[in-house]
């Protein structure tokens, strides 16, 4: 059936489904819940199965070739909560060979994974939808360009003054309202009370058929929510699971809390989409440089993080050292949407001198860009366009490949090519 769009706001992760659609026979098409995963299925569908109310879900268990029939690509909305019909997806696909046959979506991993019996490798590829980025929000300009620099980042770029214009009372408003669709996309007098709303709705649950509900039953949401703030007061740093269990049991609310329920807990809102962990980065593995494994604490939006807070633009501005932790947040949010449209991994470096880059974004081939993220001043941009040559330095020294470009991202400011080479590009100048 033709699908009918109401509103469509253009994504960056169009390119990257119309790839996988012209080489897989299956899409599936992962990330939190609102952050337009279905809406951006239906431009490409020809039919679809939601799996949005207990009869549609009780009749697809009953009869789960039902949900296969239909015209190509065939949608399945939230399809892990019939999990059986991966692997009738699989099958469908070995049986009559063909690319872009199905596209399903989900905002939570499978429940019990148990239940699907084959990986789908070669038949059933994935990409990840995040909320918008500044670029496809309209607030960057985009006049420096990710891909540009991996293409040629020795032309000297003159300076420009396009992030002048942003203010740090503009960056806090873009993180406490975030990158869902609906908040980008209302007026920014209502914009942060639809972000509250979203929030506040997460862990409402609307009835069995609601997606989060076999994560959440029987399940604290009390304690549910003290892990979500913890790591919200975590954000952008390296803290241990043992030391966030332990902040948490020193309050008077949580006093046996051990860290292995704190690590269940935590693996729900990773199922969920909500949080996750960046992993850190080695260029040369046999190198005698010790690369500290340790992950980062990340959301898959800030907003997020200071919604769990209570937090308010202004209250991020009150603490400049917070600020740069979720501005930070912010950059690595919309550093993953650029490096997912260039097919390109995302990590962090941290060496056992204490050496560290905020950001690599490494391409298939190897090539790789080392980015410092930086709330803008002369002192911070001095200090991390540095540490980006020290590293550079030290890829040399372990006879390991330079990074294609160095960058200091900063919250404003002037956009320009420093005489050392190194780019200060301000976020709201960045795009894929």
């Amino acid at each position: 059936m033709e699908i009918i769009q109401d509103r469509y706001a253009p994504r960056l992760a169009e390119r990257a489904l119309e790839r996988k659609l012209a080489s897989s026979g299956c899409v599936l098409i992962r990330g939190p819940k609102f952050c337009g995963k279905t809406t951006l299925a239906r431009k490409y569908a020809r039919s679809e199965r939601s799996l949005i109310s207990e009869s549609v879900i009780e009749r697809t268990k009953a009869d789960p070739a039902s949900a296969l029939r239909g015209e190509r690509p065939r949608l399945i909305d939230e399809w892990q909560k019939v999990p059986e019909l991966w692997d009738l997806i699989r099958a469908d696909i070995d049986r009559e060979p063909s690319f872009g046959k199905f596209i399903i979506t989900g905002s939570t991993t499978p429940v019990d994974p148990r239940r699907i019996q084959h990986s789908g490798a070669g038949r059933i590829s994935q990409i990840v939808l995040r909320p918008f980025s500044l670029w496809e929000s309209g607030d960057s300009s985009g006049i420096v360009s990710l891909r540009a620099l991996f293409e040629d980042a020795s032309v000297p770029m003159p300076c420009l003054d396009e992030g002048e214009g942003t203010t740090l009372e503009r960056l806090a408003f873009l993180m406490a309202r975030g990158g869902w669709p609906l908040s980008a996309t209302a007026p920014d007098s209502v914009s942060l009370d639809v972000t509250r709303n979203y929030f506040e709705g997460l862990f409402v649950l609307a009835g069995e058929e609601d997606e989060f509900s076999p994560f959440l039953k029987r399940r604290d949401s009390r304690l549910l929510l003290a892990v979500l703030k913890e790591m919200a007061r975590n954000i952008s740093s390296e803290a241990g699971l043992q030391t966030m269990a332990s902040s948490l049991r020193s309050s008077d609310d949580w006093p046996s809390l051990d860290v292995d329920t704190f690590a269940r807990y935590k693996k729900i809102l990773e199922d969920l989409f909500l949080v996750y962990d960046m992993p850190s980065w080695n260029k040369n593995l046999r190198s005698t440089v010790v690369t500290r494994r340790t992950p980062v604490r990340h959301f898959f939006d800030p907003s997020i993080a200071i919604a769990s807070l209570g937090a308010a633009p202004a209250d991020l501005l009150s603490d400049i050292r917070s600020f740069g932790l979720f501005f930070e947040d912010l950059a690595v949010r919309d550093l993953a949407v650029y490096a997912d449209c260039l097919g390109a991994s995302l990590k962090h470096y941290r060496d056992s001198s204490g050496l560290e880059v905020d950001a690599i974004v490494e391409l298939r081939n190897g090539r790789y860009g080392a980015i410092e993220v930086k709330v803008a001043s002369p002192q911070n941009v001095e200090k991390a366009a540095s540490s980006l040559l020290r590293f550079e330095r030290r890829m040399d020294e372990i006879g390991s490949e330079r990074p294609s470009f160095r960058m200091v991202l900063t919250t404003n400011g002037a956009c320009y090519r420093r005489a050392d080479g190194t780019y200060v590009v301000p976020i709201t100048c960045l795009r894929d």
